[in-house]
């Protein structure tokens, strides 16, 4: 004799409430039923431990109220911070986070998007580097920081103002001539705009200044502090660097030759990483609004057909003083 499976299905939980199969199936989809049904059902469910699968409920109605999360690495704080934010703003809304971590691979970031294409998820919010977006096809797809060609919209920091934010109070501070740093990828996005803004700033006010725009890590960009120094080519009183990681980093350097931060060199970084114990700046940073631009990002692939939102939403920073500059000791 067969065993009868213990797992509930919604003929017990209509059973169990007293309705009609149909009914069942209209609370569980979100269709609207009497109040008094729509109690009966969940306290039905609730009793019996009954489970939606909204997997093989997503293969029905084509939508999985899921959107999938494309992020490089999350050993980054900023974007452990942004995919934390995101996924609360999905619950919020009655949707799930599927996570994937490409550590920049085009490849990795391709196969995820392959993905999304068969109805695995409702749409992407992604921080991607150089993913094949030929066959996107209707998917509602955010990107974070990169703008591409084509429907896919962008949501980002007013980076462009960050640089000019950063210039202006390093002057400000009394810093005369000036160095910008940025490490990472060469694939153009918007965080390109902190060195415009940075560069464009120093102009406006006649100081000196140098750019160091590299691929190379972090660790190599302090190799080259540290060749700079030892050959006496360094001689700057205030350093912006693109994020506060790559801050830390020359801080390092700048210290271990006997350099003092902030009496000797002043530096601001960008994105506004806070001490994890402390929650406190960890040095003088641009600011990213990480919890709007979250926001931001999930009503945009929530609400992708809309025709009011624009190709790229680019949202407010601001200075956070910290221990790398003279205002914040």
């Amino acid at each position: 004799m067969k065993k009868k499976s213990s797992v509930p299905t919604m003929k017990d939980v209509a059973a169990e409430a007293g309705v009609a199969l149909g009914t069942v199936s209209k609370v569980f989809n979100n269709i609207p039923v009497g109040e008094n049904y729509r109690i009966r059902v969940e306290e039905a469910a609730k009793k019996l431990g009954y489970q939606v699968n909204s997997y093989a409920r997503g293969m029905r109605t084509n939508k999985t109220n899921t959107i999938a999360i494309i992020m490089p690495i999350l050993s980054h704080p900023y974007f452990s911070k942004l995919t934390e934010c995101i996924c609360r703003e999905l619950d919020e809304n009655g949707y799930s986070g599927y996570i994937a971590i490409t550590d920049r691979n085009e490849q990795a970031e391709t196969r995820c998007i392959r993905m999304v294409s068969q109805h695995k998820a409702d749409g992407i919010i992604a921080l991607t580097y150089k993913p094949d977006l030929e066959n996107i096809g209707n998917i509602p797809f955010i990107s974070i920081d990169r703008t591409f060609s084509g429907s896919v919209r962008c949501v980002s920091s007013d980076n462009y103002s960050g640089g000019q934010i950063a210039a202006s109070k390093l002057i400000e501070l009394g810093c005369r001539k000036l160095l910008f740093c940025r490490s990472g990828s060469e694939v153009p996005g918007e965080t390109d705009k902190r060195k415009a803004g940075f560069e464009n700033c120093c102009q406006a006010n006649n100081i000196p200044y140098n750019s160091m725009f590299t691929d190379k890590t972090e660790h190599e960009i302090r190799d080259v502090i540290y060749s700079m120094i030892d050959s006496g080519e360094f001689d700057y009183d205030g350093i912006f660097c693109s994020t506060d990681k790559l801050l830390f980093e020359i801080r390092c350097a700048l210290n271990s030759r006997g350099i003092r931060v902030p009496e000797d060199v002043q530096m601001i970084g960008f994105d506004g990483i806070t001490d994890f114990w402390t929650e406190k700046p960890i040095c003088s940073t641009i600011v990213q609004p990480v919890e709007q631009i979250a926001r931001v990002a999930v009503h945009a692939v929530l609400n992708y057909d809309s025709e009011e939102s624009p190709s790229l939403i680019c949202l407010p920073v601001r200075y956070q003083a910290g221990p790398t500059t003279k205002d914040g000791i």
